[in-house]
This record gives C-alpha cells, structure tokens and sequence, in this order.
C-alpha cells in the first residue's frame, strides 16, 4: 500500500482526486490539505511516498513548497495552469494533471507512480534487514529474518512471524513486491513464504514449521527454479 497525501486549497478538487483514490487499491489517503503549512507536520510524522500537490495556494503555492522539503515524496502535480509543467518536470514529478482531471489520465499517473515507489523499495530493501508495517495507526518493525509466512486476506495480510502475526492493510502483491527476492517467494496466490524457512517440500506443499503451504499450478516453474530436483 502506498500512502499518499493531497494538497490543494479547493474542496471541490480534493474530493475528486479522494474518490479517484478509493478506485485504485495501491492507494491509502492518509490527509487532505488547503495549504503547505497543515501539510508539513504530517509530511514529518507519516511514511508519505505520493503527494498530490496543486500549483496556486494561499501563503505558499506548490512548485516553491516542493523546492523547499528535503526529501519530498514522489509527487503527482495537479493544476488547472499549464505553464508550470517546465518547473515540475525539472522537480523530477511523476507526472503533471491538467484539471478537470479525467479518471483514465489518473490511472496512468499513479500507475506510472506505483511502478517507481516499487522500484525504490525494491533497492532499499536489499539494503535493510526489516521492514516497517502499519499496524492500529502505529509503524511496526519486522525483522526479515522472523517472518515465517505472509497469507492474504482479501484487503488485508497475515504477516506470521516467529513470535505473533501482523494484519496490515495490504495486498498480498504490493507487499510481496516490497520484499528482497533472494529471501521471499510467492507460492501461491494466497501465500508468500520465506525460503530459508522451508523445511519439507512434498508434493504440492511447502512445509514451514509442520505446516503445508500449498504451491499453486502457476508458480510451480518459478518455485522449481529456486529447489533442486522439485518435482
């Protein structure tokens, strides 16, 4: 799941792009904002990696907000002025919207935005040993090496680890996309196991700590090239 932000100081806009939001199950609106300032303190608190930002606001307008954090989220400019799309583009946005904003340019926005937000988690988890949930609003970290499962729910994972399980609202896809490769596999469409803490494969089944997992037809190929002599 991606959390994102909008800011923009027009009601109306902000509802638009929150129903758009509600459509794409990568996205988890955390905020909405009229100006930078109320915006700030949730930049600094919350793990925001997609921020919807307008161009003209009171106090402060979006291309000098942006020029200004540190380390900005990736950012969706939306706009009804198209003569701002230069400065975005040399701000390295994602993409630039032209209001009224239709749905299927959107898609391809935060498609576009998925796709580098995956990509950067990707490098960073082969730097870092844990990963940070969000579990009751709090951010939980779990160590790689304690996961033992992660089964999907619907809307929700079930991380199990050595000690308890996590339910964090996530798709089995996006999260199992988040993870390093030479550690975790996808078994199933339901199931993403931990390789090292594969005991016993038999048949169909993967077995971790005494319980069968059960490895689906279409991932069997990429399974067999991780386990010598799967069969």
């Amino acid at each position: 799941m991606i959390n994102c932000i909008i800011l923009d100081d027009e009601p109306l806009a902000i509802k638009v792009i929150e129903n758009f939001i509600k459509k794409i199950d990568f996205l988890e609106c955390v905020g909405t904002f009229s100006n930078a300032n109320d915006a700030m303190s949730t930049l600094k608190k919350e793990k925001i990696e997609l921020m919807f930002l307008d161009i003209n606001m009171p106090f402060i307008d979006g291309i000098t907000f942006l020029k200004k954090l540190e380390n900005p989220p990736k950012t969706i400019i939306t706009s009804a002025h198209s003569e701002y799309a230069l400065d975005g583009y040399d701000l390295d946005v994602i993409d630039y919207l032209m209001k009224p904003i239709p749905f299927d340019r959107f898609e391809i926005a935060v498609n576009k935005a998925y796709k580098t937000i995956t990509r950067i988690r990707k490098e960073k988890s082969l730097e870092l040993d844990f990963v940070f949930v969000r579990v009751n609003k709090l951010n939980v970290k779990i160590n790689y090496d304690d996961i033992l499962v992660i089964e999907s729910l619907k809307d929700y994972i079930k991380i199990v680890t050595k000690s308890k399980n996590f339910i964090v609202h996530t798709t089995l896809t996006s999260f199992t996309e988040s993870l390093p490769k030479n550690k975790f596999i996808r078994i199933h469409r339901s199931t993403t196991v931990s390789i090292d803490k594969i005991d016993v494969i038999d048949g169909s089944n993967a077995y971790i700590n005494k319980n069968p997992y059960k490895i689906g037809g279409s991932y069997r190929e990429s399974f067999k090239n991780l386990v010598v002599n799967f069969n």
